[in-house]
């Protein structure tokens, strides 16, 4: 089944030599997940105020240069892994929790976890 990893970042925190060593031990686990073949993909996030919404309003193409919420803390990279169980998965995501020494949120994708026949 296939899991996404999340990892969100306080967009208040000055980046310190510590985060330049979490993405270290991010680059060495993606290498280890990729080796074992359990890795989909892994890529970090340029910031919110590289992003911009695309969005269709009476049928033109509307786009709105970033930043958007208010939320400080914003989705910074993901994992997307294939996990043999949730155990596996939830073991995954405690490797990147502590490679970044900080939460991180593990979700199944919906149609590696069978999609319910109403929305196929």
């Amino acid at each position: 089944m296939k899991y996404v990893v999340m990892i969100f970042r306080n967009l208040d925190r000055t980046w310190t030599e510590e985060d330049q060593q979490g993405v270290v031990r991010l680059t060495r686990l993606k290498r280890e997940l990729d080796e074992s073949g359990e890795l989909v993909s892994s890529e970090g996030l340029l910031p919110p105020e590289e992003g911009r919404i695309v969005q269709i309003r009476d049928g033109e193409q509307v786009v709105t240069d970033g930043p958007f919420g208010e939320a400080k803390e914003q989705l910074a990279g993901y994992f997307l892994v294939d996990a043999v169980d949730d155990e596996r998965a939830q073991a995954i995501a405690s490797l990147v929790s502590a490679a970044i020494d900080d939460r991180v949120e593990l979700r199944g994708t919906l149609i590696s976890a069978g999609m319910p026949d109403e929305l196929g």
